[in-house]
């Protein structure tokens, strides 16, 4: 009697890209947990007009309800829905803090490639970022509001100027290791120009630091367009914001909580989603725990 076996390539094979996410999943949990996070917020955040109900829309005669089937977290002191508030206000702060990320983290890239290469262009622009981080960054936004009056587009403006210098520094030291490097001087010793190494050599080293660090600024950013809103200098009353909806009930909180507990808790795992993802970008990226891995 003759037993067949099976061919190896009939044996079922798991699919390669499946492996890795399981894989990056067991190695690195914090980038899949505050990744998913992020995500689905986004996602509510952008399905809002489907499910969440009208926010701006002001009832007198339901203000301050206890939650119910019609209104889930209750209403506010003018009869607007909370609940409808809170998932609308997360596009203001998700807006804001991606969007202030990719500006500092655009601005950062420029300034600190150039700084890194240009000895004169440097010890202007580190000068000028020192003064800026002297500076604290509410203060600094409060002043650039004032002088504009609120409004999204500038509040992303006063949100990223700030950020700036931490972003463009953290570049520099990049491009100044970086240039050193043995490839980096053999690619212009054999008659590469400038732009090409500083795009195939040096803008690539950038990107793992520059992730890490866009993480970071987009949580502060976040962050700073509540405290904005809270003082009345961020988005106009009107918008839906955390910071708004936390500034106009705090003189409720003993009648009707949620008012503010639910953009409390909202701004609170936001910021935690991105300081988990930023967090696992970090060991994602570090030498030292992939050796250990």
């Amino acid at each position: 009697m003759t037993l067949i076996s099976p061919s190896i390539e009939a044996l079922p094979r798991a699919h390669p890209r499946l492996s890795g996410l399981a894989r990056l999943a067991r190695r690195h949990p914090l980038v899949l947990i505050g990744g998913g996070l992020l995500v689905l917020l986004i996602i509510l955040a952008l399905a809002a007009p489907i499910y969440a109900g009208d926010p701006v829309n002001m009832d007198p005669f339901k203000r301050l309800q206890p939650p119910s089937v019609e209104m889930w977290f209750g209403t506010d002191n003018l009869g607007r829905d909370v609940f409808a508030r809170t998932i609308f206000g997360a596009r203001i702060s998700l807006m804001v803090g991606l969007l202030s990320a990719t500006c500092a983290a655009v601005g950062g890239v420029l300034i600190g490639v150039i700084a890194g290469y240009n000895r004169r262009f440097d010890n202007i622009v580190m000068r000028i970022m020192d003064g800026l981080m002297s500076i604290p960054t509410i203060l600094l936004a409060i002043a650039l509001i004032s002088l504009t009056g609120p409004g999204l587009g500038i509040l992303i403006v006063a949100i990223t100027i700030p950020q700036l210098p931490s972003v463009t520094r953290l570049v520099r030291s990049v491009v100044l290791s970086v240039r050193e490097r043995p490839y980096v001087e053999a690619s212009l010793c054999g008659g590469a120009r400038l732009p090409k190494v500083l795009w195939r050599h040096i803008l690539p080293s950038t990107i793992p630091p520059l992730m890490v660090q866009s993480a970071i600024v987009c949580a502060d950013a976040i962050l700073t367009e509540a405290g904005l809103s809270f003082l009345g200098v961020g988005v106009p009353p009107e918008i839906a914001s955390w910071g708004n909806m936390i500034s106009s009930s705090r003189l409720f909180i003993s009648i009707s909580p949620l008012t503010i507990f639910a953009p409390g808790i909202c701004l609170a795992i936001t910021v935690l989603a991105v300081n988990l993802l930023g967090d696992g970008l970090r060991d994602l990226f570090d030498p030292r725990a992939k050796r250990r891995q």
